[in-house]
């Protein structure tokens, strides 16, 4: 662990402070019963480091319940499969993080109406001229330039994409983002991209 900041000291400080006054005003109110009260401030004190064990703990373990996907050192990119049993990507796209489900039976790089606001694009201005041909029928879809698409150290300019005139529950990775890396893999619960 390394040195405490300045901000981490004085909100110690304020803990142990508020902690002191607190305590002194309970003993002072229950002076006549000492050993009731101190077994009482030790309850107290123990769901205190507790709580604190948990946080800590949380702290710890959430990369194992929810993992993300990581850079390897030769810029390979992992991610785990989610309890879903879908694989996720989070992308800069325009400067603004979008987690996008992977798809490999989708033929574009699709963005929600809610993503394509995020990144600066309006979709109540978009010619709606595509069709996409989903599950649940067909969708209006319009053509768009992303200008920036970052995924880890990797950035592509200029790329195409679609936004889909319709309720979309989040965007979709497909092929035509997909198929610029040379190689995909999905093995042991990871999906691997190399490029």
């Amino acid at each position: 662990m390394g040195e405490m900041t300045g901000d981490q000291i004085a909100r110690f400080a304020y803990l142990a402070l508020l902690g002191a006054a607190v305590a002194g005003w309970f003993f002072a109110q229950n002076r006549d019963s000492m050993g009731k009260t101190l077994q009482q401030a030790a309850i107290w004190v123990f769901l205190f480091i507790g709580t604190i064990a948990a946080v800590g703990l949380w702290t710890d373990i959430r990369g194992d319940i929810a993992p993300r996907q990581a850079v390897m050192e030769d810029g390979t990119i992992e991610v785990p499969r989610a309890e879903d049993g879908h694989y996720y990507l989070t992308l800069q796209i325009n400067g603004t993080p979008i987690r996008f489900v992977v798809d490999t039976g989708a033929t574009e790089m699709v963005l929600s109406r809610a993503d394509a606001k995020r990144v600066g694009i309006d979709p109540d201005n978009l010619a709606y001229l595509g069709n996409a041909y989903t599950a649940n029928g067909i969708v209006r879809t319009a053509s768009v330039r992303l200008d920036s698409v970052a995924l880890g150290p990797i950035t592509d300019y200029d790329l195409r994409a679609v936004v889909n005139e319709g309720d979309l529950f989040g965007s979709l990775l497909g092929m035509g983002y997909l198929d610029r890396f040379d190689r995909i893999e999905i093995e042991g619960g990871r999906l691997v991209l190399h490029r």
